[in-house]
């Protein structure tokens, strides 16, 4: 036993330091119970049961939010989220929802109720909990994880990657097409998500994070409070708004504001967006050199200057950082939110 406490120690010890060293301060902890049995072993990703307190000197959220099964009864609904919710009474359920006090007090949720949200409201609750944090304190680092970092990671930091994009925060120079590639090539197949898998099994949550950016439209998902641009000329199709280039949307174009708005309800919304309007993998063996030269650089290594110029199409200082590691049991990754870096080069447009 002294030998595993001593292995705990610097396995965690080299967590911690790496922690610090990326200036993260919250950790929020997706996971719906405190240790996980897999092939016959207790495993956990989780801060919050570490029996040393190692962790007692960052703040520790344990929201938890249902894994990737649980989006099988999603699909057998016919994609439905509204009124379905998740069985927080069975077995192997044993994480209660704890948020410090300091953190909800700005937002007006009744916490104790989150057993009775259904698909929305908990996704959208825990949304406005993540935007929060990021908007009350601009020196420290967020940590979002699940046990693996495959499903509810990916889809909790890609809603907030688009979220906060769509304010004019992050990748403000990205186009739509652009930001899809990053978040879906980044986000979640680069880090672990096995779609192929995941289909197979009805197990949609992939489709669930961008057919929920529909529910995040309003004026509270938004991280930007200063007057947007709400000027735009009418009659637009959503291929047409897909096509837009970054100087001509503007880089303050919200999820949340007027325009967005007026895509659900423009006429020809509903029927004019095509494949087309957003290809995101190049073909042929020319684009392929090209992307394999736009990938030479590791992800985490590159920085990118905020002065450069629209042209240069490459990402600006962005927010998310990624850290990854493996285990023998299990492949880990977990994504941090934390200014300074842009984490991919995203391939030129064709």
């Amino acid at each position: 036993r002294n030998a595993d406490s001593q292995l705990f120690d610097k396995v965690r010890g080299h967590d911690i330091k790496l922690l610090r060293y990326l200036s993260v301060r919250y950790i929020c902890d997706l996971m719906v119970e405190n240790k996980k049995v897999k092939f016959g072993l207790n495993v956990t990703s989780s801060e919050k049961v570490d029996k040393a307190q190692r962790y007692a000197d960052f703040t520790l959220l344990s929201i938890p939010y249902p894994g990737c099964e649980f989006f099988k009864e999603y699909k057998d609904r016919d994609y439905t989220a509204e009124g379905l919710i998740f069985n927080w009474k069975q077995d192997y359920v044993d994480a209660p929802l704890s948020i410090p006090v300091s953190l909800t007090q700005c937002l007006n949720i009744d916490w104790s109720e989150y057993q009775s949200w259904d698909l929305v409201q908990q996704t959208q609750n825990y949304l406005k909990l993540l935007i929060s944090i990021i908007n009350s304190d601009d020196d420290s680092g967020l940590l979002v994880h699940c046990i693996s970092g495959w499903d509810r990671t990916p889809l909790f930091i890609s809603l907030l990657r688009l979220s906060l994009w769509a304010d004019g925060l992050i990748h403000a120079s990205l186009e739509p097409s652009e930001i899809l590639y990053l978040t879906v090539a980044y986000d979640w197949f680069l880090f672990g998500h096995m779609l192929v898998d995941r289909l197979s099994k009805g197990e949609e949550i992939f489709f669930f994070c961008f057919n929920f950016l529909k529910h995040i439209t309003s004026e509270e998902f938004s991280a930007v409070k200063s007057q947007r641009r709400k000027s735009l000329p009418p009659g637009f199709t959503l291929e047409e708004i897909c096509m837009l280039k970054q100087r001509d949307r503007g880089s303050t174009t919200s999820l949340s504001s007027d325009f967005s708005l007026g895509m659900e309800s423009s006429p020809g919304a509903a029927g004019s967006f095509t494949y087309e309007a957003v290809e995101l993998m190049p073909a042929g063996a020319q684009a392929q050199a090209a992307w394999r030269k736009s990938c030479a650089s590791s992800p985490q290594a590159v920085l990118w200057s905020r002065t450069q110029q629209y042209e240069d199409r490459l990402p600006s200082a962005g927010m998310v950082e990624v850290k990854s590691s493996s285990s023998s049991s299990s492949t880990h990754s977990d994504n941090f939110l934390r200014m300074g870096s842009s984490p991919l080069e995203v391939p030129r447009s064709r």
